[in-house]
């Protein structure tokens, strides 16, 4: 399952997102990822969950990116969520990059290991494409 949290820069996608994985963490059975463009949002986070820096990963493409995730995923059988903040950014998109195709790949991916996402866009919910809206969790 993929849930998107949607808005403009400077909305409060990133707090809520802080605020999901850390109650999400506390009932969490498997393990939890916060992956980030840095690590400023290091003390914020419950200390179960992994934060991960893609920045230190040097990743070039969205083809990396997703490469990435598979990595992630290969490495630890028991992981349950993955949190993507600042998702365009950290996957190697721009604003106006068709990202949607990209959203439905992690969701193959999830389904197919069993591993939930949630990640956060700096995208208006009006922009969002329709094959993705359905995945909307929160809008600000």
């Amino acid at each position: 399952m993929v849930q998107l949290i949607v808005g403009d820069k400077g909305k409060g996608k990133t707090i809520s997102l802080l605020d999901k994985v850390n109650k999400e963490v506390k009932e969490a059975l498997g393990s939890v990822v916060y992956i980030d463009k840095s690590t400023n949002h290091m003390y914020e986070l419950n200390n179960r969950i992994r934060l991960i820096n893609v920045t230190d990963f040097n990743l070039e493409n969205t083809d990396a990116f997703i490469g990435f995730i598979c990595g992630i995923i290969s490495q630890d059988h028991d992981l349950q969520l993955v949190c993507i903040d600042s998702f365009l950014k950290v996957a190697k998109l721009t604003e106006t990059s068709d990202y949607a195709p990209v959203i439905k790949k992690i969701e193959a991916i999830g389904k197919k290991f069993d591993v939930n996402f949630t990640i956060s866009i700096s995208v208006d919910i009006a922009d969002i494409p329709e094959e993705i809206r359905d995945m909307v969790a929160l809008s600000l």
